[in-house]
Order: structure tokens, then C-alpha cells, then sequence
């Protein structure tokens, strides 16, 4: 009975320290966005890789309407590092092509390529991943999709993870 419980309290001991080691692994990992769908190069992009693009500043008001200020990468830059249809080529069948933006709560939203591409707008949506000059917070970022001169905030999404390009179909 004694080697029972000597075998038992052992792996215990193996399942605390594998599950604290699996824990570590998981929580040193690097967040990404993940660009794919209707793309010619798939990206996966980190933290610190973001952080290497060149970076534009972006304002929008809040939902109390206080101005706020956002440095990121334009998602056009994004689209175009991906092959994603944009330029002369958007045109056509090509006009019908829109980006999903997923985040991590599973909010969702959608804009046509048309709105996001310089030769049809001048606004300029980016991509953040800070807020005044320091790194988003947690629930925040660290990826915030930035929507200038919008009357609502509410497709500036939180905690984006994906940005999708497909074709509308009927």
C-alpha cells in the first residue's frame, strides 16, 4: 500500500510540473494577426515583426467622444505585403472582394477592399499597437484595428487576430 501511495504523490508531482512547463510554453508565445483567404502570400505576423513596419499615427474618437491617438501599420501596406487584389487591379469581379476582421472574442466585421485602398479613399484605416505612445493593454491589443472619421467606433475592433479576404458570393 505504501509503494501505492509513493507511486500516486509521484505522479502527482509529474502532472503539477508538466502542466506548469506546458503553461510557460503557451503563455511565451509570441500574438500574431494572421493575414490569408483570397491572398497570393499568406503572413502570419508577430509582435515583433509589427514592430519593424513602418508605422503611421491614426485618431479617433472614442465612445465618450474623446480624441484619441494610435500609432500602427496602414492595413493597406498589410494587404499589399499579402498580394491581396489591390491598385489597378482593383476593379471588376475584383470590387466585390471584401476583408473579415476576426479578434479574439470572435467580433467580427467587414470592409470592401475599396474602402481600405488609397486610389478609392483618402481615409487611412490602420492597424495599432499603441496608444499614445505605449504598448496597447490587455484587452485592448496587441492589435487594434484604428477607424478614422467613422461616427461610431464600433468597427475600430479590439484584439484582432485575422484579416480575411474572400469574394462576396450570392
Amino acid at each position: 500500500m505504501k509503494k501505492y501511495y509513493l507511486s500516486l504523490i509521484a505522479f502527482i508531482l509529474f502532472l503539477t510540473f508538466f502542466s506548469q512547463k506546458i503553461t510557460a510554453q503557451t503563455t511565451a508565445k509570441e500574438a500574431v494577426v494572421k493575414i490569408e483567404g483570397e491572398v497570393l502570400r499568406p503572413l502570419t505576423i508577430g509582435i515583433s515583426d509589427f514592430a519593424k513596419m513602418k508605422h503611421v499615427d491614426a485618431s479617433m474618437k472614442n465612445r465618450e467622444g474623446v480624441m484619441q491617438k494610435y500609432s500602427g501599420v496602414p492595413i493597406f501596406d498589410l494587404l499589399q505585403q499579402a498580394g491581396v487584389t489591390v491598385g489597378k487591379e482593383l476593379k471588376g469581379e475584383n470590387l466585390t472582394k471584401y476583408m473579415l476582421v476576426r479578434s479574439s472574442d470572435g467580433y467580427e466585421l467587414v470592409f470592401s477592399l475599396a474602402e481600405l485602398d488609397p486610389s478609392f479613399t483618402n481615409r487611412v484605416i490602420i492597424l495599432a499597437d499603441s496608444k499614445d505612445g505605449k504598448p496597447l493593454a490587455d484587452g485592448v491589443g496587441p492589435f487594434r484595428l484604428v477607424v478614422p472619421d467613422e461616427n461610431k467606433p464600433a468597427r475600430s475592433a479590439l484584439e484582432v487576430t485575422h484579416l480575411i479576404i474572400r469574394f462576396a458570393k450570392d
